[in-house]
């Protein structure tokens, strides 16, 4: 069986895409599913985050778009989330400009994930603060997208535009593209306005808004910086075991496939 590949995408910043995307990495990992998480954002944030140094690497996933190194030289072991990672860093913004030149631009991603979907269960891309090609490119290269936002007041403006975007690629690119699901995160029970804006996003999107809430907390925060999971680092904590539950989530929706 192939993988299920899930894109974790959101213009914004700061909305906590690689913090999902690391910690449900290695929470579908810890439930004994074989992972692969792709750094395709230029920061570099999940593959320090998962406790590879950014700065040391030969190859990236720059290298893997631009058809300069196959999967395997890329691919790196990230030994303590317990999954496999396309790295990143800053070389990858350049991408942006030569990928324009190539052919098939847009696909260039699917292309090279296309040999090991069979290898894993999972594998989740996480995009760039912004619908660029690089997001593009993961766009067309998942079945599924997953949005991570915060309750807040402009979170339902970007959402328009992301929705937007989907359409786009799905009419275009990607006629199997679907929306898996909105997480919603750094979420704080106390604030009036995360619970209206949580209100509408149930009312709009339905049993397309995850039932797990991600709270704000600061071992989410305090876990990159060991290059380490919160979900291994910290398990107890309330945001790790938000990530375990919305893993959960996400297994029982494939369960009857």
């Amino acid at each position: 069986m192939s993988a299920r590949v899930l894109a974790v995408v959101n213009q914004k910043g700061g909305v906590g895409k690689t913090t999902t995307s690391v910690n449900l990495a290695a929470a579908l990992a810890q439930s004994g599913s074989r992972v692969l998480l792709v750094d395709l954002d230029p920061q570099g944030n999940a593959t320090m985050g998962s406790g590879i140094d950014k700065r040391t690497l030969s190859h990236t996933v720059y290298h893997l778009l631009l058809g300069l190194a196959g999967l395997a030289a890329v691919r790196v072991r990230a030994e303590r989330g317990g999954y496999d990672l396309l790295p990143s860093n800053r070389e990858l913004a350049g991408a942006e400009v030569e990928l324009v030149e190539l052919a098939g631009r847009e696909a260039r991603l699917k292309d090279a994930l296309a040999g090991v979907a069979a290898d894993y269960d999972f594998i989740l891309i996480d995009c760039p603060p912004s619908l660029s090609l690089l997001t593009v490119n993961a766009l067309t290269a998942a079945q599924r997208v997953l949005i991570p936002m915060q309750c807040e007041y402009y979170a339902l403006e970007g959402l328009s535009d992301l929705v937007g975007t989907i359409k786009r690629v799905r009419a275009h690119l990607n006629p199997q593209l679907e929306i898996a699901g909105l997480l919603r995160t750094m979420y704080d029970p106390r604030n009036t306005l995360s619970q209206q804006v949580s209100e509408q996003l149930e009312s709009h999107f339905g049993d397309k808004v995850y039932r797990t809430l991600v709270p704000r907390n600061v071992r989410l925060a305090e876990a990159p910086s060991y290059g380490v999971p919160a979900v291994i680092w910290d398990a107890a904590s309330k945001g790790a075991q938000a990530y375990v539950a919305l893993a959960r989530e996400i297994l029982a929706q494939v369960q009857p496939a």
